[in-house]
């Protein structure tokens, strides 16, 4: 969102305060913020506040300058309106202005994205259902609400998104959008293959490279399944499996797998599993036990095998030399294989960094560097939506 303009809309409630961290998360991606209150917000937090985070002045009136709404309105190539009331929201869905946020959407062509916040009974309100379903036939797009405690502390549904949540749907409605229309799955962390109920065999794969790939793919419009076993937090936008061995691993990919567009393996999972798994802790008192190992089963290759098959992507990791990585390359029937060395220092394992090497089947290689993941995801994403065919359709659903 690198010097993207965003116009950050505050409305009258209580989830106000969030819309403060949400300034800061959207400047800390980089873009230029400007904000626009209605009177009402400014009784749950202040407008000194927002242009203290963003160092701009806060529009909150119509009355400042020739046509500031105007002026503000065309400035955007994006408006969040967060948290968005149900006075807003059906303001804004027929047409009415009357104050400086309502003017400013109205005075727009850029896309609107709305955080909705109000009590369950509000929500479930006819009238607020039909302002909704007159939004979104608009082609405007909604995040949340949530479940959760409410003003009050009542709990229910209706609670505001998280600042987290907003901020990347945010980054995927002003991405490219290159892979709308398309179905993703990414697997992601080391598999956990129990040997007793609190001890098993593992690695030390953090996760972060597939949840990385994830998000990237799903701000270029894909609807996207993540399989993990890592605690690492996604966003709403994107579905997630949890599972812990290489076992549900695998049910897990190959079920989200049928019928998708692109698999991603970047998940570190177990070759190996012990037969038999204790019912109780072992104990140091009986000896080292001797545990028998079976081969657990391959993802990749019940990926590849599927018909239609998809674009597959495999990761490889390795240790010193890439020699074996090129063999994968070239016999395992993936698409593409990203390789990198796990023992280099930065690189590989919980780091926030990596440096891949691509090989095609062909035997070609690409050397990318050394990077950030997150930049190596959005490269691969890049990469992978230049390779498979434009259909139209999907998008973000944020709700």
């Amino acid at each position: 969102m690198q010097g993207r303009r965003i116009v950050l809309g505050v409305s009258g409630g209580v989830a106000a305060y969030k819309s403060a961290y949400l300034a800061r998360r959207l400047l800390e991606q980089g873009a230029d913020v400007r904000v626009v209150m209605t009177k009402s917000a400014q009784q749950f937090v202040g407008a000194q506040t927002f242009a203290a985070i963003t160092k701009q002045a806060v529009l909150v009136d119509l009355f400042g300058g020739i046509s500031p709404h105007t002026e503000l309105g065309q400035w955007a190539e994006l408006i969040v309106v967060a948290p968005a009331t149900a006075h807003s929201l059906a303001k804004i869905a027929y047409g009415i202005s009357g104050d400086a946020l309502a003017s400013t959407v109205l005075a727009s062509e850029a896309p609107l994205l709305l955080a909705p916040a109000m009590h369950t009974e509000m929500w479930m309100h006819p009238g607020t259902v039909h302002t909704i379903d007159q939004l979104r036939r608009a082609g405007h797009t909604l995040v949340g609400p949530e479940s959760g405690e409410l003003a009050g502390g009542d709990i229910g549904y209706g609670r505001m998104a998280e600042p987290e949540d907003i901020a990347f749907v945010a980054s995927c409605l002003l991405s490219d959008q290159s892979l709308i229309g398309k179905r993703v799955v990414v697997t992601a962390g080391g598999t956990r293959e129990a040997i007793d109920p609190v001890r098993y065999i593992g690695n030390r794969s953090s996760g972060k490279m597939g949840h990385a790939i994830a998000q990237a793919a799903a701000r270029l419009g894909a609807g996207v399944t993540l399989v993990t076993t890592s605690s690492l937090v996604t966003p709403a936008v994107i579905e997630r499996v949890q599972v812990e061995s290489a076992l549900e691993m695998a049910d897990a990919t190959w079920r989200a797998s049928a019928g998708a567009d692109c698999v991603i393996l970047a998940a570190a999972v177990a070759d190996f599993r012990p037969v038999a798994v204790a019912d109780v802790k072992m104990r140091r008192a009986d000896g080292a036990p001797q545990i028998k190992l079976t081969e657990t089963p391959n993802v990749l290759a019940g990926v590849v095998s599927m018909e239609p098959k998809p674009f597959v992507v495999g990761f490889a990791a390795q240790t010193g030399s890439l020699e074996e990585a090129k063999r994968k390359a070239l016999s395992y029937g993936t698409d593409l294989l990203v390789a990198n060395d796990v023992s280099a220092p930065e690189r590989g394992f919980g780091t926030d960094t990596n440096e891949v090497t691509l090989m095609w089947p062909d035997g070609t290689e690409d050397d990318w560097g050394f990077s950030t993941k997150s930049e190596i995801a959005d490269r691969l994403m890049a990469l992978v939506a230049s390779r498979l065919p434009a259909i139209g359709g999907g998008g973000v659903v944020a709700n």
